[in-house]
């Protein structure tokens, strides 16, 4: 890779990250019966949930301990007990998720401590669940902060289980879509399986006449609570650091046999996804996916003719962009520029054999921002962007067309729906990076015709 360097001078110039508490939020928000409260100053659950809200189309309810100015100075326990009591009086949850905010962690807040206070306190409240997570906005991204928090679910749920035929599901930060699809998948291997968390339907509910509170769809906790007897656990996030692995942790504790793979997203990764499944089962790939498999290399196909000039710049959760730049190598693509926002050195590793001979013209920059994007994208020729609805100021002042994917997306409507894993969703996808290339060079030929003329 040429020019790899480490940004922390600008970072937060457009960043190309979410806090922590939003990445702690979506994951409580996959979980069977959950409320989620943050503990710090309001306008930190009033901006998680204005990014919910916009990304998924749907009401988000997220209590706050509201600290203010003389919280800061004598401490938030006070708060943070009566927030957990309305909470619990107001909505009536199996488990409440509490994570900090910088503020509450600044100030040093013993969750832990305040927690067990509040239950002799109050033991009416026994049979609620608490799972409190350290989530600092400045200790790391949304990517750190899902993860670490399906983590610290399994440390208070999961109990000693009795062996089962079952395989664990942990789900990457993915779209209501891709989980109701990864679930359609595992069901074709006729195998017991528990997926965490299950946005399904949670962030991407039916119309109801009547409005429900909490939804009782996610991730039940009785089947939380047995995870430690499965047979494997398929952990979706080849760049998950150990410590806060969740499937790592079932592994340590329970010594359930721990699967890495990528996201399902491209033909490669598809394929090891279900490979996987084929050897925890001992059923076939189903006759069904392999149709669907010829389909995506009948599609694939059809597109490479237009993709060989595709130059991309791909930003975003770590995983998702490496997904992406696999599925761009497939198909003719080239991703001269890999960006996120969080420390995830292991990318450039991970990619370096896809890359091949294209390695020492490609840039991956983790622990970066936006505008560092944005100063490359002239320099490289760049002429299509891969990524959130952040990177529209760059299509605004640099006039290069973006192909929405990953959180946030609030620019346009149904994210939740967008469908990328499996083959037909990376068949969507490919068919969208196909087209918007075809657009770019119908709409800019004369353009670029002169310039070449002329020049």
């Amino acid at each position: 890779m040429k020019n790899k360097k480490r940004n922390f001078v600008n970072l937060n110039i457009n960043p190309c990250k979410n806090c922590m508490p939003l990445g702690s939020s979506t994951a409580f928000k996959g979980i069977e019966a959950t409320m989620v409260l943050l503990h710090g100053s309001q306008g930190c659950s009033t901006y998680i949930r204005r990014h919910m809200a916009t990304h998924y189309n749907e009401p988000i309810d997220i209590a706050s301990s509201s600290l203010n100015e003389k919280d800061t100075v004598h401490g938030g326990s006070t708060n943070l007990k009566k927030g957990l009591k309305n909470t619990l009086c107001l909505y009536g949850p199996k488990l409440i998720g509490i994570s900090t905010t910088c503020l509450a962690e600044t100030i040093g807040e013993d969750l832990q401590r305040i927690v067990t206070e509040f239950k002799e306190e109050e033991p009416r409240f026994q049979d609620v669940v608490f799972v409190p997570v350290s989530t600092p906005g400045y200790g790391g991204s949304n990517y750190e902060g899902y993860y670490l928090t399906l983590r610290n679910i399994l440390e208070v749920l999961t109990e000693d289980a009795p062996p089962r035929i079952s395989v664990n599901i942990i789900a990457g930060n993915l779209t209501s879509a891709d989980i109701r699809k990864i679930k359609e998948m595992v069901s074709l291997f006729n195998i017991d399986y528990t997926i965490l968390p299950d946005i399904s339907k949670t962030l991407d509910a039916p119309f109801e006449a009547d409005y429900k509170k909490l939804s009782p769809e996610g991730t039940p906790l009785q089947r939380i609570k047995t995870m430690s007897g499965a047979k494997a656990t398929i952990e979706m996030g080849m760049l998950v650091p150990e410590h806060i692995s969740p499937g790592k942790y079932l592994e340590d504790q329970f010594q359930v046999p721990l699967y890495r793979c990528p996201l399902p997203i491209g033909i490669e990764n598809t394929d090891t996804f279900l490979k996987l499944l084929e050897e925890i089962s001992g059923n076939p790939i189903p006759e069904s996916l392999k149709e669907e498999r010829g389909r995506m290399l009948d599609g694939m196909i059809d597109s490479h003719k237009y993709n060989a000039e595709g130059r991309a710049a791909i930003y975003g959760e770590p995983d998702i962009v490496y997904a992406a730049a696999k599925l761009c190598l497939e198909n003719g693509i080239k991703p001269v520029l890999m960006a996120t926002g969080t420390r995830a050195s292991k990318l450039e590793e991970l990619l370096a054999p896809d890359l091949g001979l294209a390695n020492d013209e490609c840039l991956i920059l983790d622990d970066t921002d936006l505008e560092t994007v944005q100063s490359y994208i002239k320099k490289l020729g760049i002429n299509i962007l891969i990524g959130t609805s952040d990177g529209r100021l760059i299509t605004e002042k640099e006039n290069v067309p973006l192909v929405r994917i990953g959180f946030p997306i609030h620019d346009r409507v149904g994210a939740q729906r967008k469908l990328l894993c499996g083959y037909q969703g990376s068949l969507q996808f490919l068919d969208e990076l196909t087209n918007t290339l075809i657009e770019e060079k119908h709409s800019t030929y004369r353009e670029t015709l002169y310039h070449e003329l002329y020049r």
